[in-house]
């Protein structure tokens, strides 16, 4: 009983030196092994999971590779110490509130693997899970403990997080860049990044166990934008045979975003480097990484390009005819995305119009309609629903909708209205069922966070994970002894209803989602 406690404490402390990225030497009973193409892997084990972290899916896109389509990693001799984070991309502010900043590096192109200890119940490959992170592709890190893979690990799958270069470094479009790729076409390197990520873990995943026939690609906020362009992009497929977005999606019409086709967004990003006094692409590359970081300058560079190497068409054109990587889906969104977002404050019922203008420039006004106030208070919920629906709910209905109607594979939606048990008294207590909530619930992470957490949530939690571990497992959200989760269909917009009680139902936000419809059928 004595070694047993001793060696608990050791994998313990071992667990929290991995999160916290502590270098250390793991101990012969606690080391683990793995071969993939580029040379073996030392990681470490705990609680009957297996960690690799910091592995290199491409070589560090520094010097003359910034700015270029991700090369494969070379090879190497011995064990690669696989037991601590890497940096992450370089970025301003971080994607979690709270969250202390990552170390950051322009080498940054790795992934992180949590696989189970062992062969399956039923000596199948696991299915695998890739996380792409969120944060406006100007931020995100894969070593905050949110998104350590674990829990879901231990219902039996392997989870892959991924870094993707982001910012300026990750999106810059510049007519020497397109000149030079000889494709005719530059920016959406963040992008290329995921689809690398994917193409390394079909030809390595089967070493930590998993399946490479049963890929998930996963992602939140601008995670799930990106699998949304991943479903458009010929380049993606077959690289995945399920994708879940949640709280994200690029579907609104051209005529919103003309600067994310490739010559406006040539034209804005040889304007950027002249305005940092770079000009040619030269100059750019020499340009030390904190020139891009933290620039007002940079926002009208760094969103995804429509060019012919990643992403030929806009995604709602290619869902619409059905071209699209016709894969099972699984999205949803939060009931009050944009509390924890936007500062509602000094939002009133006098200065809800100009507040909103000064935010987002002059919109059609059918699209206010449906969001009707009298009092300040009902200012500010108008206020927060309405972006919720302009910046979430729209995009992942109308992504529902086309892979319903013009796919083959099953669709399944969510509405998350769960507010967690912020603190007392805190600004956190007025996000309510925000933007990133579900996270802690669907990586089944309640522990992190000392709040008062009921067995509600605790329930809820539980429940979710193991729904988003049997779609990554068969295609489809069916969990013996959970409420069954009805498909999404053109004749049936049935979602599930996930709060206390976990429930089928409708969107409640449908009818203001229909004004956008008619306001965005017209400007197409």
């Amino acid at each position: 009983m004595l070694g047993k406690s001793i060696s608990s404490i050791v994998r313990s402390t071992l667990a929290r030196c991995i999160f916290l990225g502590v270098t250390f030497v793991a101990s012969a009973a606690m080391a683990q092994e793995a071969r993939v193409a580029s040379g073996r892997l030392g990681g470490s084990s705990d609680n009957g999971v297996t960690r690799y972290l910091g592995v290199p899916y491409a070589q560090p896109p520094v010097g003359p590779l910034r700015w270029r389509d991700p090369q494969p990693v070379g090879t190497w001799t011995g064990v690669r110490d696989a037991t601590r984070f890497a940096p992450a991309c370089p970025q301003t502010g971080v994607s979690m509130p709270g969250e202390p900043p990552s170390p950051s590096s322009e080498d940054c192109l790795y992934l992180n693997v949590w696989a189970p200890d062992g062969a399956s119940r039923d000596g199948r490959p696991y299915p695998v899970i890739v996380w792409i992170p969120g944060g406006g592709l100007t931020n995100g890190s894969t070593s905050i403990p949110l998104y350590d893979g674990s829990a879901l690990v231990r219902r039996g799958v392997v989870v892959v997080t991924v870094a993707y270069r982001l910012g300026v470094l990750g999106f810059l479009a510049h007519p020497e860049l397109t000149a030079e790729s000889g494709v005719g076409g530059s920016g959406n390197y963040g992008l290329m990044d995921q689809i690398a990520a994917l193409e390394w873990v079909r030809r390595n995943i089967a070493a930590f166990g998993g399946d490479p026939q049963r890929v998930t690609v996963a992602g939140q906020s601008a995670g799930a934008t990106s699998v949304s362009i991943l479903m458009a992009s010929p380049r993606a497929r077959g690289l995945f045979q399920r994708a879940i977005g949640q709280s994200g999606g690029l579907f609104e019409p051209l005529a919103l975003a003309p600067r994310y086709l490739l010559k406006n967004a040539e034209a804005d990003g040889a304007a950027y480097g002249k305005a940092l006094g770079a000009p040619t692409l030269a100059e750019l590359r020499r340009l030390p990484t904190g020139r891009f970081l933290g620039d007002p300058r940079a926002d009208v560079v760094i969103h995804p390009v429509i060019e012919p190497r990643v992403l030929p068409r806009p995604p709602y054109d290619v869902f619409a005819e059905g071209r699209h990587n016709d894969v099972p889906l699984l999205v949803g969104f939060n009931a009050e995305e944009a509390r924890s977002l936007t500062d509602l404050s000094g939002v009133t019922a006098d200065t809800f119009h100009a507040s909103l203008t000064a935010r987002w420039g002059a919109l059609p006004a059918p699209l206010l309609k449906p969001y009707a106030y009298t009092s300040d208070e009902e200012a500010r919920t108008a206020r927060a629903d309405f972006e919720r629906d302009l910046r979430f709910g729209w995009d992942i209905r109308a992504w529902a909708r086309l892979a319903a109607r013009h796919g083959r594979s099953p669709v399944h939606a969510y509405y998350f209205s769960r507010r967690p048990p912020y603190p007392e008294g805190s600004l956190q207590q007025t996000w309510g069922a925000g933007h990133f909530a579900e996270l802690w619930y669907m990586f089944d992470h309640l522990e992190q966070q000392p709040w008062p957490w009921t067995k509600a949530d605790r329930d809820l939690a539980d429940t979710m994970a193991d729904y988003w571990v049997a779609f990554a497992r068969t295609g489809a959200p069916e969990v013996q002894g959970r409420p069954k989760w009805p498909a999404f269909s053109t004749a049936d917009e049935k979602v599930l209803l996930l709060d206390e009680v976990v429930r089928a139902g409708v969107l409640p936000n449908s009818s203001a989602l229909d004004v956008f419809d008619s306001v965005y059928d017209s400007l197409r």
